[in-house]
């Protein structure tokens, strides 16, 4: 059974999904572009069953409470800092952390700056920062597959994803996942000021500073169909672990994998909690 919560924070009222006992070990499940906390559906109900308290948020300017309008507030220190937060409000001096896309970045940035807090970390798709930049400034390809994250700083996107019924955000799941869940992001997305803030991520600039290695226990999950990240960072993130880390690389799979391959990432998950 899936609960509709809230999470009220400094920043405002994070809505989110939950499941499981209120005295579960606690999981934290981040989303990324341009999906919602509906992204895991799934994992959040087996968790649940499985004894966990588990919880997704829609993270910040996807939560109508937490839509600040200034791209300035959507840097990594602000969403690493609603991580903090949202768990601080839960109670939770400790927990495991899930992140696919962008929600895998600020979970690695998360587990690099505050690794007293996390548990143990499961990202999918989203190579470690550093192992990014790497790829970057190495890997011609690799820069190829980011320069999206360029255009979609340019003030015209919003139009260009939201005209002819928002023909170009459905495209972008390339109809991999649900119908009913691409119609719910689009909808989220159309409402005013909605998808200029889920952009913001990308306006408001580089993080402060260089990331580190992460010392914490570490699953990271890669697909070979991912559009945005190729081989290079994913195997080069091995690199910037230095605990306990396992690499899945899972065939034929786009980027979409928590939702593509549900039942897979589930599993996945359980497996690096235990």
């Amino acid at each position: 059974m899936i609960d509709h919560i809230s999470i009220p924070t400094e920043a405002g009222s994070f809505d989110a999904i939950a499941s499981g006992p209120e005295d579960g070990r606690p999981v934290l499940l981040l989303h990324g572009f341009p999906e919602a906390a509906v992204e895991w559906e799934h994992q959040v109900a087996v968790l649940g069953v499985n004894g966990y308290r588990a919880v997704a948020p829609d993270q910040r300017g996807y939560s109508p409470g937490v839509r600040p309008e200034q791209a300035s507030e959507y840097t990594v220190t602000h969403l690493v800092g609603d991580v903090l937060a949202m768990a601080d409000a839960l109670g939770w001096d400790t927990f495991d952390l899930v992140g696919h896309d962008w929600g895998g970045a600020v979970a690695w940035w998360t587990a690099i700056e505050h690794p007293e807090r996390v548990r143990t970390l499961t990202v999918f798709s989203t190579p470690h920062p550093g192992a990014l930049k790497t790829a970057l400034q190495t890997d011609e390809e690799q820069a190829m597959r980011s320069r999206y994250m360029l255009d979609w700083r340019e003030r015209s996107t919003e139009k260009r994803m939201l005209d002819n019924n928002a023909q170009a955000l459905k495209q972008m799941f390339e109809w991999r996942i649900r119908p009913s869940h691409v119609e719910e992001y689009v909808q989220r997305l159309s409402e005013p000021g909605a998808l200029t803030a889920a952009l913001n991520w990308y306006r408001a600039g580089k993080p402060h500073g260089a990331a580190d290695k992460v010392g914490v226990k570490t699953m990271y999950v890669w697909s070979t169909e991912d559009v945005a990240f190729g081989s290079f960072a994913a195997f080069e993130t091995e690199k910037w672990c230095t605990g306990p880390y396992r690499f899945e690389m899972v065939e034929d799979v786009s980027h979409w994998i928590p939702e593509e391959i549900p039942e897979a990432a589930s599993s996945l998950i359980l497996e690096n909690l235990s």
